[in-house]
């Protein structure tokens, strides 16, 4: 049976960790692409084959013990769309994976830092996920999991080009590494109009919340490489670390600026949002989404000093459709998800907001 907390508890271990830069680095990844030897491609193989390669996986990596993890596999054909709606809104998953294939799977570990997709677009997509800007952190994770998985299976590999996959844009070292930013004053300052045309120019790809197509909700873009051949992963990683850096200075001095400048109409805004949320009867998801970036950011700039940030990551999970109907036990209306969105949201203000204001007392 899969462990209810993968589809219960909305916000991941791993996030409740402070990493550098997380007032504005929501999480670094990295993702490797891998396929096996002497089988065919996800997107060419028959469900029956496709089936094949679950319980291969299966037999091998239920058994085999990871020297310092614990991995459990969850199979697409065995959840329900509820669920595998959840595992996409906490990014353990992807859409693709969740929509189009009951023949996939994904080993996870307990505190999901770590998610195995097995039959997305490759056989395996290896995924890392880190707090704050810990790129490099990621792919050491991502690397030794790939050499003990290639343990037990061969990939499918030349010596010229490297690792094959399926689409030709992951082809050579197969690695994906991305950040979520939080850029709500590039955003107020349009900023982000002109930056975002600089970065594909640098090989570098910016997406929304969920990646390709998606949007950009709560002013959280996804920022990662698009060139995966004729580079090593470390210099993946490096350049991506060079350009995300410099988006982080350029956020800080839009903040300054707007503090310098709009001061008082900034703070305005924090708390009209803030209001909002704590006392909103309906909201709609994309309105959470931007009243819960503008508090996000009012507790970066001292404006807000009673509710702690980690709250804000687990409401972005905690509002979005699936998760709200996860929790309440079945499908809802978009009118009474809206509903239970705003009381969900006032709880969870209300509640973390006393038990912050305690712990502070204590000290």
């Amino acid at each position: 049976m899969a462990n209810e907390s993968f589809f219960n508890q909305a916000i991941s271990s791993w996030m409740n960790q402070n990493g550098p830069d997380s007032d504005i680095v929501l999480s670094s990844r990295v993702r490797l692409a891998r396929n096996l030897e002497h089988y065919l491609f996800p997107t060419l193989s028959t469900n029956e084959q496709a089936l094949e390669v679950v319980g291969l996986f299966k037999d091998k990596f239920t058994t085999a013990s990871h020297p310092n993890r614990n991995l459990q596999l969850l199979e697409m054909g065995n959840l329900k769309p509820l669920e595998k709606r959840v595992l996409v809104e906490k990014h353990l998953i992807s859409p693709q994976l969740a929509e189009e294939s009951n023949f996939g799977a994904c080993l996870l570990s307990e505190n999901e830092e770590i998610s195995i997709m097995v039959n997305e677009e490759d056989h395996l997509r290896i995924q890392c996920l880190f707090p704050g800007l810990q790129l490099s952190s990621a792919l050491q994770e991502a690397n030794e999991l790939d050499d003990w998985i290639e343990q037990y299976v061969d990939y499918a590999f030349d010596e010229q080009i490297g690792y094959l996959t399926s689409c030709p844009t992951n082809v050579g070292t197969g690695l994906r590494a991305s950040v979520m930013m939080h850029l709500p004053a590039l955003v107020m300052t349009r900023q982000i109009n002109r930056i975002i045309p600089a970065i594909n120019q640098l090989g570098l790809v910016v997406r929304g919340t969920y990646g390709e197509g998606s949007e950009a909700l709560g002013n959280i873009f996804q920022v990662s490489n698009q060139i995966t051949l004729g580079k090593s992963e470390e210099d993946i990683v490096d350049d991506l670390n060079s350009v995300v850096q410099q988006i982080i200075t350029q956020e800080r001095s839009a903040r300054d600026a707007l503090i310098k400048t709009s001061n008082l109409e900034l703070e305005d805004r924090v708390f009209r949002s803030y209001g909002t949320l704590l006392y909103s009867r309906i909201i709609e998801s994309k309105e959470a989404s931007q009243c819960l970036s503008d508090v996000r950011l009012g507790i970066d700039l001292g404006y807000i000093k009673d509710v702690p940030r980690s709250i804000l990551n687990e409401l972005m999970v905690i509002t979005q459709p699936g998760f709200l109907q996860q929790y309440a036990g079945g499908a809802l209306r978009p009118d009474e998800r809206d509903v239970r969105r705003a009381s969900l949201i006032r709880e969870c203000l209300t509640l973390r907001k006393s038990n912050h204001t305690n712990v502070e007392g204590d000290e």
